[in-house]
């Protein structure tokens, strides 16, 4: 082998080894940003949770009141009608806590674009040195 193949070849090497790392900090950032909005996503999830906190707060008041006034003020309207309001508000808040919830769940967090492109330059990659 002469000199120029050597050269040639240990170019190669590191226009190879170039590539691969170049390759990794972008599939690195990528993950980066797909954790961010995944995070972004779960924090929407938490604030509606919080929401339904407040919501069920509000919720067992307005029932409160209603059972009282029911009580105190039997088959007077304004009572039930608090009882309905109340109601609502729960069923309300029970909408809101489930969507957060099912919104936290840890496969909707998962890098999931990152592993498929991962998977996919391994692929490539050794294609392209079967190929060789």
């Amino acid at each position: 082998m002469n000199t120029e193949q050597m050269k040639s070849a240990g170019g190669l090497l590191t226009d190879a080894l170039g590539h691969v790392s170049a390759l990794v900090r972008k599939e690195v950032d990528l993950a980066r940003a797909e954790l961010q909005e995944n995070l972004n996503s779960a924090g929407t999830a938490v604030g509606l949770i919080v929401a339904a906190v407040v919501v069920v707060l509000t919720a067992l008041n307005v029932l409160t009141a209603a059972l009282v006034a029911a009580l105190t003020e039997a088959g007077i309207p304004g009572a039930w009608s608090a009882l309905i309001v109340g109601v609502a508000l729960a069923v309300a808040a029970y909408a809101m806590a489930r969507k957060g919830i099912d919104s936290l769940k840890l496969s909707s967090l998962a890098p999931s674009r990152t592993a498929t492109n991962v998977k996919r330059d391994a692929q490539a990659l050794k294609e392209a040195y079967n190929d060789k």
